[in-house]
């Protein structure tokens, strides 16, 4: 294998059975080839109760500021009925100019691509003036508790400072270059009991049907949008997700209705001023004819913005010089571990296009892979430039 090669490299790190909790050898992989290159390499492991215990890795060659990271997870989700594969998914086939294997898109492949940039550069510039930090964790498809944003206050305890991150997740909807992610929105979740007093269908007057008390608060909440919208970020959005009486019997007026709900919230909210708004609804909707509980899930999902900076553009100008496609500064999608490397330092994501992710036959075209990777070595040679 030839760690400079994002397509070696990538494929050695498919072979690694790495779903999530486990390290299936992808880590001790890594480890031994940033070690082989000069980085310092440590691999902590944390733990919380009822959650496995994730190991993790942190690398870093070089001295001085300013401090590149990058940043990434080599966990990844199971890949279903391996007999639907068209090539074992830890294979790391490659066929008619395509890398199969799980992983190969979200995120080994970005790794792959980072971490082969990163090689070559500090081979070609050993004595370029910054350090570069390697910050992978192995719980981003799982809790997301014992990974990054512990490894993140590891470091920091350590006396470690960061100037600017760039996270290797798939970003790009359709061609490598559309996209670069500079924000995300956060995520809150919530269940809504409605109470009522169970009865034959018969007799109405003797019981109270939570369902129509449900219906008034559902529309309640969704009465009015949460926001428009700022300059990055579209509309926040909840989504009612279940309602369910648990009730099968026609003739019986059930005693309770319950319904859970998400709401991908931008940087207009945070969990604590969003909660208080759906229970102001709530609260608003019921008057005195609804009885009922709400209750929020804890989130670490908060909306986030990395404004437009320096460093954004040295990013897109390299997108631009290897592709020839000037990627657009996006805030959409899910969540990622950048909601806890923004409390560090500056951080943005750009990766793989993302369509096969999590899917079977999840796939990369070698070609964009080998893009990635001179993508990443522009981005180096750029920044540390001055």
């Amino acid at each position: 294998m030839n760690p400079r090669s994002a397509v070696d490299l990538a494929q050695a790190l498919i072979r690694c059975p790495s779903v999530t909790p486990a390290e299936g050898g992808a880590l001790a992989l890594l480890a031994h080839v940033l070690e082989t290159a000069g980085f310092a390499v440590e691999r902590p492991v944390f733990s919380a109760p009822g959650t496995p215990d994730v190991e993790n890795l942190y690398a870093r060659i070089g001295t001085q500021a300013p401090v590149l990271v990058l940043a990434g997870h080599t966990d990844v989700v199971p890949p279903g009925d391996e007999g639907r594969w068209t090539h074992p998914p830890f294979s790391g086939e490659i066929v008619d100019g395509v890398l199969y294997g799980r992983g190969a898109v979200d995120m080994k492949g970005g790794i792959a691509a980072m971490l082969a940039a990163a090689l070559d550069f500090v081979a070609t510039r050993p004595d370029f003036p910054g350090s570069i930090a390697v910050l992978i964790t192995g719980d981003e498809e799982g809790p997301a508790i014992n990974g990054t944003v512990k490894l993140l206050d590891w470091a920091k305890a350590k006396g470690e400072r960061f100037d600017a991150c760039i996270l290797g997740e798939p970003t790009n909807p359709e061609r490598l270059g559309d996209m670069i992610k500079i924000g995300r929105r956060g995520s809150l979740s919530g269940t809504l009991v409605v109470h009522g007093k169970q009865g034959h269908v018969a007799y109405p007057h003797l019981a109270r049907n939570p369902i129509e008390g449900m219906v008034r608060l559902l529309a309640g909440l969704k009465a009015t949008p949460l926001d428009e919208g700022t300059d990055h970020f579209g509309a926040s959005n909840l989504e009612v997700t279940t309602v369910d009486v648990g009730n099968p019997a026609t003739n019986v007026i059930p005693g309770e209705a319950r319904a859970a709900f998400n709401i991908r919230f931008n940087d207009l909210w945070t969990p604590a001023s969003l909660e208080a708004e759906i229970r102001r609804r709530l609260e608003e909707a019921a008057g005195n004819a609804v009885s009922f509980e709400a209750s929020f899930e804890d989130t670490n999902a908060v909306a986030f913005l990395t404004e437009p900076n320096a460093f954004v553009g040295q990013v897109q100008d390299a997108i631009e010089a290897q592709t020839s496609i000037r990627p657009a500064l996006s805030t959409t999608g899910g969540t990622s571990d950048a909601r806890f490397i923004k409390d560090h330092c500056p951080v943005l994501e750009f990766g793989l296009v993302g369509q096969t992710m999590h899917q079977i036959d999840e796939r990369v075209p070698v070609a964009e892979l080998e893009q990635l990777q001179a993508i990443y070595g522009r981005v180096l040679e750029a920044y540390f430039a001055g």
